[in-house]
């Protein structure tokens, strides 16, 4: 290969040098000169290939002085220049004449040192050209190795990127197990701080059940008390009575007989002292009987003795079938395995109870036999809503009660009497309530309707317009996510525990002005979610239940009539100040057990407009450290919970008010499971309690 490039370079070499040795050899005509000198500048000289690019020179061999030659053969002997080494070889012998491209153009022979210059240029062109590429070649292998370098410097980058992805993927797959590992024993806590609730709860209302029967047991040793002074009060009257009977049997001394006849009169003859004071009302009450048997029926019992035929007609009065009982007016067949509606014919029976039965149908002539009915009892049968016939209840004009939970009713059943005053569908299939459901019944007072599948989305707005009278409304365990639209005015009590409630418009109460009792426990409510203008003007809402959702504070704008709030069980952690200043006549009982309540959470003005008017206060299962200022200004409170908090001192004027001067009010004050030292609290801390055994302080959790 590098042969071949300083015959290359030679050929360039000679093709540059020739012209020139020419041009000085040859005269010079006006138009050759100009016409060559014009083809040079154009790059179209002998040497010069089109367009300006190099031609191969063609070099013609003469043999020299010392090699013959023979004729002809130097004719048309045009050769390329192979190699520097055949043409040092033959250098000697030959005489190197150029042969230009244009064959009118005469070529003079190069002579020896000529060649020999062109020779060593040539020689120096080749040594700069292989220094060249030996440059070029370690500059390749430079980039080569830099590219390699870069490669490995990337391939470390990518392998360090990688093993820190693989890192980071480590450690947040450690976090999520962590987490999870927390999440869970969250869970378990949380499950065995319930568990440890529950256990305290039942292990207070076994405190309290175990009080009460104390109490109980003291009421009935004081109930014997008076008992024994009663009887012992009785007998000295009877021996008084005895007394004065022998005395007068003595002044007349008469007969034996006689005195058996005043014997006697002791027992049989109206007292003519008072008689025996009946007992106090605060004994135990009998425990009662089933009902006896009537005049009627003791003379027919009397009857069945005589005549075995007697007793047929009284056990199957009526077409009463087997498992039923009869007393009076009213017939009893509760679990008595009963697949149909028994046919009664007793037109004097009141009331009819079927509960516990298999019974899936009604027909229509059901009730003829019984038209008289005022209380029907239907409940866990196996009816659905097309087993009871549309004329089923029509006949009966008395109907006062009808019971029909547990059963599969998907309806409301139709053409109900126009006399009914209670009725009572829960725990069936309820899925709607359409505008004519209720239809007629304008004397219903109570309607339940717990259990069932009812939303605000399935009862129509106008389902409850017919009910002008109704008073007692439960929707409880259904799916209402709203309270639903058209309430009766004369709605006094509605029951919504354990729905999906999130909200409660500013409206959903305006037609409810009568409204006395609301009870949301178990809802999703919050504080954000209730409008201000919801119930705040209502003067008769005396009653709210919010317990079991999910407040962070004590509901702002209650209604100003409210006097009872049940909070419990809810993530309050703040009381408002003057949160309860605007009711009339004012809060009596509060009870916000089961919160996260804490020292920071109650302000010097929490209770604000409650100070004459609070009776029962419950903060007890909260995060109390200190006892909340101004329970010591309430001047009615009769009963104070703060146990199972995290007390751990009783200020003197904490609780009671040192300056009061009026009669002692707190009857109850529960302060155990805190981390108080009975020994280190003050008497006069409890001033104001109406007796010491009221206070429990006992037992206390350790530091």
């Amino acid at each position: 290969m590098r042969w071949w490039l300083v015959v290359v370079s030679l050929w360039l070499l000679v093709a540059l040098t020739v012209p020139d040795a020419q041009a000085r050899n040859r005269p010079r005509d006006q138009d050759g000169g100009t016409h060559r000198g014009k083809r040079k500048r154009d790059g179209h000289g002998p040497m010069r290939a089109r367009a300006g690019h190099s031609r191969p020179l063609k070099i013609r061999l003469v043999p020299g002085p010392n090699i013959p030659v023979e004729p002809g053969e130097n004719r048309g002997n045009t050769l390329f220049l192979d190699s520097y080494k055949n043409l040092q070889e033959q250098h000697s012998s030959y005489n190197v004449i150029p042969v230009p491209n244009d064959p009118g153009v005469s070529v003079t022979p190069l002579t020896q040192e000529e060649i020999q210059r062109i020779l060593w240029r040539e020689e120096e062109e080749h040594r700069e050209e292989e220094e060249r590429l030996r440059k070029k070649d370690e500059a390749r292998k430079k980039r080569r190795r830099q590219r390699k370098e870069q490669a490995e410097k990337q391939r470390k980058i990518v392998e360090k990127r990688r093993r820190e992805e693989e890192e980071a993927l480590r450690l947040q797959v450690e976090k999520e197990e962590e987490e999870w590992k927390r999440q869970i024993e969250e869970a378990e806590r949380r499950r065995q701080q319930e568990e440890e609730d529950r256990r305290r709860k039942e292990e207070a209302e076994r405190e309290a059940r175990e009080m009460e029967r104390k109490l109980e047991e003291e009421r009935r040793k004081q109930e014997e008390i008076l008992r024994k002074e009663l009887l012992a009060l009785i007998e000295e009257e009877e021996e008084e009575r005895l007394e004065e009977v022998e005395e007068r049997q003595e002044e007349e001394e008469e007969e034996v007989e006689e005195e058996v006849w005043l014997r006697g009169d002791v027992f049989q003859m109206p007292p003519k002292e008072p008689e025996e004071p009946e007992e106090p009302d605060f004994l135990p009450a009998p425990i009662p009987r089933p009902p006896a048997a009537t005049e009627d029926e003791l003379k027919e019992m009397e009857g069945e003795e005589v005549e075995e035929e007697g007793e047929e007609a009284v056990v199957n009065r009526g077409g009463l079938p087997p498992g039923c009982d009869i007393s009076d007016v009213t017939v009893t067949c509760e679990n008595a395995k009963l697949t149909y509606f028994p046919p009664l014919a007793i037109p004097e029976l009141k009331s009819l109870s079927l509960e516990g039965n298999n019974i899936s149908t009604i027909p229509a002539e059901a009730f003829n036999g019984i038209p008289n009915l005022e209380w029907i009892n239907l409940k866990k049968n196996k009816f659905t809503s097309a087993g009871i016939d549309a004329k089923a209840f029509k006949g009966l004009k008395m109907l006062r009660r009808l019971y029909l939970d547990g059963n599969l009713l998907e309806t409301v059943p139709s053409d109900l009497p126009p006399t009914l005053q209670e009725l009572k569908i829960s725990e069936n299939r309820l899925r709607e309530i359409h505008e004519n459901s209720f239809q007629g019944m304008s004397s219903l007072v109570i309607l339940e309707l717990e259990g069932n599948l009812l939303s605000e989305g399935n009862i129509d707005p106008l389902a409850f317009a017919p009910l002008i009278q109704l008073s007692y409304l439960r929707l409880g365990r259904n799916h209402f996510r709203t309270v639903p639209q058209g309430l009766p005015k004369s709605l006094l009590e509605l029951y919504l525990e354990n729905n999906l409630i999130e909200e409660i418009s500013e409206t959903v109460f305006n037609q409810t002005q009568s409204l006395n009792v609301v009870s949301l426990r178990h809802n999703r409510l919050d504080e954000t979610r209730i409008a201000p203008l919801a119930w705040i003007n209502h003067r008769n809402l005396e009653s709210i239940d919010l317990s079991h959702n999910h407040l962070y504070l004590v509901p702002s704008y209650l209604p100003r009539s409210l006097v009872h709030l049940v909070l419990v069980g809810n993530n309050i952690e703040r009381i408002p100040g003057y949160v309860f200043a605007h009711m009339d006549p004012g809060l009596e009982y509060l009870y916000l057990s089961y919160n996260k309540l804490d020292g920071e959470g109650i302000e010097p003005e929490s209770f604000f407009g409650s100070y004459n008017s609070m009776v029962e206060l419950c903060l007890d299962h909260n995060q109390l450290i200190t006892v909340p200022s101004g329970i010591n200004e309430m001047t009615n409170l009769h009963f104070l919970r703060l146990n199972n908090n995290k007390l751990r001192s009783i200020p003197d004027e904490s609780i009671c008010d040192p300056n009061h001067s009026g009669d002692s009010t707190l009857v109850a004050l529960r302060l155990e499971n805190n981390y108080i030292e009975p020994l280190k609290v003050s008497p006069t801390a409890f001033s104001c309690v109406r007796s010491s055994s009221s206070v429990i302080l006992k037992p206390q959790k350790t530091k």
